[in-house]
């Protein structure tokens, strides 16, 4: 069965990385479909985002990377996925995602929501956490993909620059 991941990903972090693996395992294809969100101002472009993920998933056969606009549940009909994989951090992760379910259910029955829980050891992080610590020169090391952290090195050392 396919089943479509998505998300900003901006950056992907190990706890995204830990569902793609487990989730990989678990479903003949999966797709890591990166929302194209006009209403937020991501860091990173979509296309750094899906190379980003591409390089940090390259072992895993199975594992496609995508971007998308408009409604989740209409990109998993529009590549015929019968499944979308949630990650859950914590319980104040579950009332949004539960809503979500239940949206995406009614708007498309036949397209279910599966709720991965994170590991534990990464149930603290979120894209948004790491962004801010690596704005302050913070080490993120061990909570990326060795790739993010360079790259997250380089734009706000970039972004330093353009600010002097």
């Amino acid at each position: 069965m396919l089943a479509v991941y998505p998300g900003s990903f901006d950056p992907i972090t190990n706890g995204h990385i830990d569902i793609i693996r487990r989730a990989s395992s678990l479903f003949e294809r999966l797709i890591v479909a990166v929302l194209k969100n006009p209403a937020k101002q991501p860091l990173f472009s979509v296309q750094e985002r899906e190379w980003m993920i591409r390089e940090s998933v390259e072992d895993l056969d199975n594992v496609e990377v995508d971007s998308f606009n408009g409604l989740t549940v209409d990109y998993a009909k529009s590549r015929k996925a019968g499944l979308l994989v949630r990650g859950l951090r914590a319980i104040s992760d579950f009332e949004f995602e539960f809503q979500l379910a239940a949206m995406n259910h009614k708007l498309h029955p036949d397209v279910e929501t599966v709720f991965m829980m994170t590991n534990t050891k990464y149930s603290f992080l979120s894209s948004s956490s790491v962004k801010e610590a690596a704005s302050f020169g913070g080490c993120v090391a061990g909570l990326v993909p060795a790739i993010v952290d360079q790259q997250l090195k380089r734009k706000f050392s970039e972004q330093g620059r353009a600010n002097k």
